[in-house]
């Protein structure tokens, strides 16, 4: 990992990054947000802003594999990092397994809270392939939904779970 460079003055830096897959150097304030440099700056507006107090979940995001609040994670610490977010999820015009499940299963209605659920249940599903129906409810224990309620969504990561084995 390498240190965020200073830009020209002592309010930027600059960062290098990989972002779904893009390298990226920009420039970017010292006090923003990984979320505001998502949105703002790469246009990357699947990542929602709800709380801004790292308790809703709206705003997840994985940096090196590793669920963030993008609401309160400073954008200059993914110097060096690789950055994924829901608008990394898809494969072309492919959707992926977790994107198909919660379409299939109705895990959303107003779609804010979704993005969060997608990358809180991807980083689940990365480092456990089989989780059970409490470790689904345990992971996603700090993301809010306020339309669908949970069982849907629990399903649709169970399914998508199943899917990612080959066994769907």
């Amino acid at each position: 990992m390498t240190a965020a460079q200073p830009a020209t003055g002592h309010d930027h830096v600059v960062v290098a990054a990989d972002v779904n897959g893009v390298s990226v150097t920009e420039p970017v304030p010292t006090r923003w947000t990984l979320a505001q440099f998502l949105r703002d700056r790469l246009g990357l507006t699947g990542t929602k802003v709800s709380c801004e107090l790292q308790v809703c979940g709206a705003c997840s995001v994985l940096v090196d594999g590793a669920p963030v609040s993008a609401c309160t994670y400073l954008a200059a610490d993914i110097d060096g990092r690789r950055v994924q977010t829901v608008e990394g999820l898809a494969a072309r015009d492919q959707l992926h397994p977790l994107q198909r499940s919660f379409v299939e299963h109705f895990a959303l209605q107003c779609g804010f809270c979704t993005p969060g659920f997608l990358m809180m249940a991807k980083a689940l599903l990365d480092r456990n392939p089989d989780p059970t129906e409490d470790e689904v409810k345990e992971y996603l224990d700090g993301n809010i939904c306020r339309c669908t309620g949970y069982e849907p969504i629990v399903a649709a990561v169970l399914d998508a779970a199943k899917r990612m084995r080959g066994q769907a």
